[in-house]
């Protein structure tokens, strides 16, 4: 018995006392150390979720609308650094009021992460094309995004280089920034890869001057800097072929009307026209003539098939006829089909004959409306 108490001794001073620490450590730790951390992880999930009290309370000073800005990027009002502070400061020194600074902040609250140097540099560059502080302001009430949308300010100095290169006008770059603000975001290669897309589709069809007619279909439309060169590849085959156009009545639709449906997702414009063709061929028009309406107004393929049902539905039902409607195209895309509805029952109480009188009168706008009732209460 007291050889094997010596031998235990003996073992115990020849371990190796910190591995061995370091192993009881490791036992002891090793079961709970998991459940540690997951708690651990948690709670720091549960931190990110809160949103900054502070911050949240700043807004709520300035005037912005808290619950707007929550709905619109809830993640902003979660930061810990913003600049809602620098961004008041820089937007009142450009001529910018207090309320129009809580309107920008509430559909856009983003604007309050960007520094005063992006700011400044941002104003730059537009400066450079709307020449005025009072424009940019005002660009900025109708849609902050387009400024505040991305802070690459390299990038977008860039893409409006290229951009002029084309012959755009800085009114043409202005509606652009007001319209489509992502095209001054894209990399510049993406944009230049459209562009030399619409340069060998002119060339291809035989075209002769490739930089006007590239300038004439972004100025038109510019969301095709957003979309697929396979996607407009195929629907500009797609129009020719469906129209049978040759090469030289392609060019001449690109350059009027076909630019506002190249943008169009190639799967809806085919279930448009399709949809198109089947309604008016109902009732009882030709294939030549619905061709040749939608031909001179392309645009009736941006209403969704159910829309322009309800629509021609509408007017029917109102005694105005198919070949009216086929005149007058406007009005299946100038009204929604509730102001077409309401209107349509407000003339028929005044007893108006579409048959004698037209049916122009649907496009006119509310305050010629209007007047237009005024005028045919008197008369009819």
């Amino acid at each position: 018995m007291r050889g094997l108490v010596n031998m235990k001794s003996t073992l115990l001073l020849n371990v190796n006392i910190p591995w061995f620490i370091k192993l009881s450590t490791d036992i002891l730790f090793r079961g709970v150390s998991p459940r540690f951390l997951c708690l651990k992880t948690d709670s720091s999930n549960a931190e990110l979720k809160k949103e900054n009290n502070i911050l949240v309370k700043n807004l709520a000073d300035m005037g912005v609308d808290v619950t707007m800005a929550r709905k619109r990027q809830p993640g902003v009002l979660k930061r810990q650094i913003t600049n809602e502070d620098g961004l008041k400061k820089f937007l009142l020194d450009k001529g910018a009021n207090k309320e129009t600074i809580a309107n920008i902040i509430s559909r856009y609250p983003r604007a309050i992460i960007r520094s005063h140097q992006s700011l400044q540099e941002r104003w730059e560059i537009w400066r450079g094309i709307l020449m005025t502080d009072k424009k940019i302001v005002t660009i900025l009430q109708r849609s902050p995004e387009s400024f505040f949308r991305s802070g690459n300010n390299a990038n977008m100095q860039k893409n409006i280089t290229l951009f002029c290169s084309l012959g755009l006008t800085s009114e043409d770059l202005g509606n652009m920034l007001i319209r489509v603000p992502r095209v001054f975001s894209s990399t510049l290669e993406l944009n230049k890869q459209m562009i030399g897309l619409l340069n060998e589709i002119y060339i291809a069809l035989g075209g002769e001057n490739p930089d006007k007619f590239i300038k004439r279909i972004i100025s038109k439309n510019a969301f095709i800097l957003l979309r697929s060169s396979k996607q407009v590849k195929a629907n500009i085959q797609y129009l020719q072929s469906s129209f049978v156009l040759s090469d030289q009545e392609l060019l001449i639709l690109l350059h009027g009307e076909g630019a506002d449906v190249l943008d169009l997702s190639h799967e809806y414009l085919k279930k448009t026209l399709a949809n198109v063709k089947e309604k008016l061929f109902f009732h009882g028009c030709t294939e030549t003539e619905v061709n040749a309406l939608v031909l001179k107004y392309l645009r009736i393929l941006y209403t969704s098939p159910q829309k322009l049902n309800d629509k021609i539905d509408l007017l029917l039902q109102a005694n105005i006829n198919i070949n009216q409607i086929m005149k007058t195209p406007r009005v299946l895309t100038s009204r929604s089909i509730e102001s077409l509805s309401s209107r349509i029952a407000e003339l028929e109480k005044l007893g108006y004959d579409f048959g004698i009188h037209g049916i122009r009168i649907l496009l006119l706008s509310k305050q010629c409306f209007g007047a237009k009732l005024e005028k045919l209460q008197c008369t009819l």
